[in-house]
């Protein structure tokens, strides 16, 4: 069941929803897991059984760390066990096409498929057990709202990553008011508009340059374009529809995206980019590794490290591993040489940027390594057919208003005009009437859409 379907939107939510208001508040935690069960086994049921065992070992284990004796035994056990189960869904095929590779085994494949959203809610848990063992958070004891927490709707598919001791205090008391509910409701209307109005219409274009045989370097920018800014609209509208919904149910999620695109450096895109992601890995792993305050050649090593695995993360193939070090190359650059002369600059930093992650998303989505090479290649002519192509000039004219319209999203811009907009006295009257018009409109819109038949893809499936 995704967020940007009908089953969920028109049935599923509204159900919740009238159900977890009707209970008192002391019960709604067990509607809410109630509810993130029914949600997660919507597809394939067998699949709760992977969640189940990593919210029941992730429970026990954090409740003998607490205990004192042993704690560091515990909670590698923990750790082993959430990994293992990760390791095997996701990563255990790739090992195994590798290991026949280098040996010439012709070792079967598990051929295992991949529950949605294990690598959020393994990181969930792992940091959980982390946070209890450094003592910085107390161990959950009811095991209803530690499993509310990590099974939670809401956030459970594709994020943001919600650190336990962010919401431990919501868990046991949480205030619910109209005004939170509506604003809610209107940032979950943003992020739906975000994936059924834009990053689907963009992944239409990315669908059409996959299944043509024109070779043109124009083509081939139009579809590197058109990937990078659904990328950043499927997912921080995923984003915004799961902080919206916790709104509605009393939690504060932390914020995933800051506008990365209009980022200086690459350092600063990702500091706004996957935001809770990022600082997983730099309270998890970066700053237990050592961080910065070592010497360089450590240095290079944590960040080495760090950005092979956030790559791993996000995918069992070698383009996401070799996605993963080509933001640690660029970061390491900026570290030592580039950051400097990049702060003073004024449009070229935003060139490089925007070039640099463009060609890192060409590979971030190519089947391997080779056709993400020849797909790069292709950008610079390389092996292109001359002359911008029949079909590309096609899609040109049919997607260019829906790609500067993106492009203008994905700048804070809107935002800043309607924050404006919004401090005239003389409009005030206005937008208390307009706005939950416009929420009710950009759903109506969305629902049509949707019911239309839109092309609805979730790029996030693999994570």
């Amino acid at each position: 069941m995704l967020f940007s379907g009908i089953p969920f939107l028109f049935y599923f939510l509204p159900c919740v929803l009238l159900v977890y208001f009707a209970v008192p508040q002391k019960g709604r935690n067990a509607v809410l897991l109630a509810a993130s069960l029914f949600f997660y086994g919507w597809g394939e049921p067998k699949f709760l059984l992977f969640m189940v065992f990593s919210i029941v070992q992730g429970y026990l284990f954090a409740r003998l760390i607490e205990r004192g004796r042993r704690k560091k035994l515990f909670l590698a056990l923990s750790l082993a066990v959430s990994f293992a189960l990760l390791g095997y869904c996701k990563y255990a095929d790739f090992f195994i096409e590798n290991v026949n590779a280098v040996t010439g085994l012709s070792l079967p494949l598990l051929k295992i498929a991949l529950p949605i959203g294990i690598s959020f809610y393994t990181f969930q848990i792992a940091g959980y057990e982390i946070d209890v063992y450094r003592g910085s958070v107390a161990a959950q004891r009811n095991f209803i709202d530690f499993a509310a927490y990590v099974a939670m709707f809401p956030q459970l598919i594709a994020g943001p990553i919600v650190r336990y001791r962010d919401i431990a205090r919501q868990l046991k008391e949480r205030t619910h008011s109209l005004e939170t509910a509506a604003s809610g409701a209107s940032r979950f209307a943003v992020g739906l508009g975000k994936k059924v109005l834009v990053a689907n219409v963009l992944a239409q274009l990315v669908s059409a340059y996959k299944a043509s045989a024109e070779q043109t370097a124009l083509y081939a920018w139009l579809y590197a374009i058109a990937f990078t800014l659904q990328i950043y609209f499927d997912f921080s509208g995923y984003s915004d529809m799961a902080i919206g919904l916790g709104r509605i149910f009393g939690f504060t999620f932390p914020e995933n995206f800051r506008y990365p695109y209009i980022a200086k450096s690459i350092t600063e895109f990702w500091r706004r980019w996957h935001m809770s992601l990022g600082t997983w890995f730099r309270d998890y792993l970066y700053i237990p590794l050592g961080g910065s305050r070592c010497s360089r050649a450590r240095h290079i090593f944590n960040i080495l490290v760090v950005w092979m695995a956030t790559g791993f993360w996000h995918g069992a193939a070698w383009n996401f591993i070799f996605w993963g070090l080509f933001y640690a190359v660029l970061l390491m650059a900026e570290k030592f040489f580039l950051l400097p002369a990049l702060q003073k600059g004024r449009l070229l930093p935003h060139v490089y940027v925007l070039l640099a992650v463009t060609l890192g998303f060409v590979l971030f989505d190519a089947a391997s390594l080779r056709g993400a090479l020849r797909q790069l290649g292709l950008l610079f002519g390389v092996g292109a057919v001359p002359g911008p192509g029949t079909e590309a000039l096609y899609m040109l004219r049919s997607y260019g208003a829906v790609l500067a319209l993106a492009v203008l999203g994905a700048t804070p811009l809107p935002a800043m005009l309607l924050q404006e907009a919004r401090k005239a006295k003389p409009l005030a009257p206005v937008f208390t009437v307009a706005e939950p018009l416009c929420t009710l409109a950009l759903l109506a819109l969305c629902t049509a859409f949707l019911v239309d038949g839109s092309f609805n893809p979730f790029l996030y499936f693999r994570f």
